[in-house]
């Protein structure tokens, strides 16, 4: 199997699949290699009494390739692990339901590469595939408690804020939770041998499973872009910087980071709102999938990060806002409603760091502070934001490395950040 854990945690996103299971023919779980995409199979195959299809097993993948009919033509629910080993298995389970009906839980798949970066047969199953996002643990996953901040805040924002209204976490407290990361084999070493487990992921990630994508003439150039992201993670993403920086072209700097992309090693962040003002920015942000990861291709510790140096400063601030915005992910990526994330930023002071928007037209703002104390002209984006929205900004969140946790006027709240991981 592609993940070995040594200690198990309690997934939210099992019961998100088996309870979707129940109406989607084909459900793919597409997340980072080593996030626990094969736990969470495997132990949806065991309650089922199904076997798991290992394509990660050269010999099963050189069977499924010489006959993928025969390898799909088993009992339901077919259980394949990194199916785009073997991308034309998915036209196999296409003909299979084709010549059978399309039942509702004939297969569930994980994959560690984007589905839409994978070659047009792995379109095969285009309106009978549905994709779940596996993501790193949770802060809430590793304390064995069961998240509900970004739910609640569409239904209940000020009970959010009520709930919970001191918090007794530090800023160091932050900092290792920012470099420890959520990455399974990597939360359960001790610093030494967990710095090792991120640098050995890194370097395989880069030098093999990229291989699988496309053909990299430069892979040194494709370290030092991946380093480049992980330096400016939750910053706008400026190819144009990255190329000239490194003499490369802008095209090859692009899609470099698109591959880094398709790998779930970093992810961008896009542009909201920009119908709203008309001077909008559209560029995304970056951010690296993990905090942790982050953090040690920038070889920073917690201690380095608790220093109050301008430099720690910026550096804390930003690996904070990417720590925060992967919780947030995290949460919204368990929800029945598809929630839309995205950060909203014009040519002037206006910004906020995260803003999420519900199906129905709600919206909510969250700034990410790195101090304890909000200055009232911090809340500037999420004011201005409210005003242009009207009834459908439902709340604004300051969520700071503070105690309090209040309403600051109408609509708009200051709350700790470890209220993410605290249940009302």
């Amino acid at each position: 199997m592609s993940d070995l854990t040594v200690e198990r945690w309690e997934r939210r996103i099992s019961g998100v699949l088996a309870a979707r299971i129940v109406d989607e023919i084909v459900i793919a779980l597409h997340g980072p290699r080593s996030v626990g995409k094969s736990t969470v199979l495997r132990e949806f195959a065991d309650v089922r009494g199904a076997t798991i299809i290992d394509l990660d097993d050269l010999r099963i993948r050189e069977a499924a390739a010489r006959n993928p009919e025969l390898v799909t033509a088993g009992p339901i629910p077919l259980c394949i692990d990194e199916y785009q080993r073997v991308p034309d298995i998915l036209d196999a389970i296409k003909a299979r339901l084709n010549a059978s009906g399309s039942a509702p839980g004939t297969a569930v798949l994980t994959g560690s590469t984007r589905h839409d970066a994978l070659p047009r047969t792995a379109q095969a199953l285009t309106g009978r595939l549905h994709v779940l996002d596996v993501l790193p643990l949770s802060q809430g996953e590793l304390a064995g408690t069961v998240e509900n901040f970004v739910s609640s805040l569409f239904e209940d924002p000020v009970g959010v804020v009520g709930a919970h209204p001191t918090s007794t976490t530090t800023r160091h407290g932050y900092a290792e939770r920012i470099v420890t990361g959520g990455m399974p084999l990597a939360v359960q070493r001790s610093l030494v041998a967990r710095n090792r487990w991120m640098d050995d992921y890194v370097r395989q990630s880069i030098e093999r499973d990229i291989a699988d994508l496309a053909r990299i003439r430069d892979r040194r150039l494709l370290m030092t872009i991946f380093e480049r992201c992980a330096a400016q993670t939750a910053q706008p993403l400026n190819i144009l910087a990255i190329g000239r920086d490194l003499s490369a072209k802008n095209t090859t700097v692009d899609s470099y980071v698109r591959l880094l992309e398709d790998l779930y090693l970093l992810y961008r962040l896009p542009a909201w709102g920009t119908t709203i003002r008309a001077r909008a920015r559209r560029h995304p942000k970056i951010h690296l999938v993990d905090s942790g990861i982050a953090a040690r291709v920038m070889r920073l510790t917690g201690e380095r990060l608790s220093r109050l140096d301008p430099a720690a400063l910026t550096e804390f601030g930003h690996l904070l806002e990417t720590f925060v915005v992967g919780e947030v992910r995290k949460q919204a990526s368990w929800m029945d409603d598809a929630i839309t994330l995205g950060h909203w930023r014009t040519d002037g002071s206006e910004e906020v760091d995260l803003v999420l928007e519900h199906p129905d037209g709600r919206v909510v703002g969250i700034e990410i502070k790195a101090d304890e104390r909000v200055p009232e002209s911090d809340l500037r984006g999420l004011r201005v934001l409210r005003e242009a929205l009207g009834d459908r900004f439902i709340a604004g969140v300051a969520l700071t490395t503070g105690s309090r946790s209040f309403t600051f006027e109408e609509r708009i709240h200051i709350c700790p950040i470890d209220r993410l991981w605290r249940r009302v």
